[in-house]
């Protein structure tokens, strides 16, 4: 069974170039045209693990190379810092969602339209030649490699591992956000209990 793809490639605005850019400044890459096949669309090093600190700077970048707007920027709660509920960008607030059972080296910024843009996140206090063998690794085909392959291909220090999938309190606790969780919420009282169902 062959995949079906979902939508075509498309470039990332009628603005960029075909040629696969890394932003040096931000430590920002994107592919020049976002494929669903890819595991991620680019990676970012980012300075430090604080959302609120971080966060501004790459959406205010992703928003200007993409030519879009993002809405929404998913990350694990458990890979960062003072995580904002919503950060001011250009006029808007861009909603902050985290999950903990999210892959912690990944952060996924959502659209008003289009695909969403899913980035591999360098740690901070990566050593530069891995950080920009990374960078420049995701800004090309990176079509048939997962994130473990990025990391080790450009020698990544191993971060937090991807949560397990499949334990028994995944499906209970699978969905947790702004501060809101569903492993805290008390279980109903069983038809043996003294209080009324």
């Amino acid at each position: 069974m062959t995949p079906a793809l979902l939508s075509q490639s498309a470039p990332l605005s009628p603005v960029s170039s075909a040629i696969p850019r890394v932003d040096s400044v931000l430590r920002l890459s994107l592919h020049p045209v976002l494929d669903r096949r890819a595991a991620v669309d680019g990676a970012w090093w980012p300075f430090s693990r604080d959302a609120a600190t971080e966060l501004p700077g790459l959406i205010a970048a992703v928003d200007q190379r993409l030519g879009r707007t993002t809405l929404l920027v998913g990350v694990c709660r458990d890979a960062w810092q003072h995580i904002p509920r919503r950060i001011p960008a250009r006029g808007r607030p861009v909603r902050i969602s985290w999950f903990r059972h999210a892959d912690p080296r990944l952060v996924a910024l959502f659209f008003a339209t289009g695909e969403p843009v899913v980035l591999l996140v360098i740690p901070p206090d990566t050593a530069a030649g891995p950080a920009e063998a990374a960078l420049k690794l995701t800004a090309q085909n990176t079509a048939d490699l997962t994130a473990d392959d990025i990391v080790t291909f450009a020698r990544l220090p191993p971060g937090p591992a991807p949560p397990l999938r499949g334990t028994a309190t995944e499906s209970a606790a699978c969905w947790e956000n702004e501060c809101g969780s569903v492993t805290d919420q008390e279980t109903p009282p069983s038809a043996d209990s003294p209080w009324p169902v």
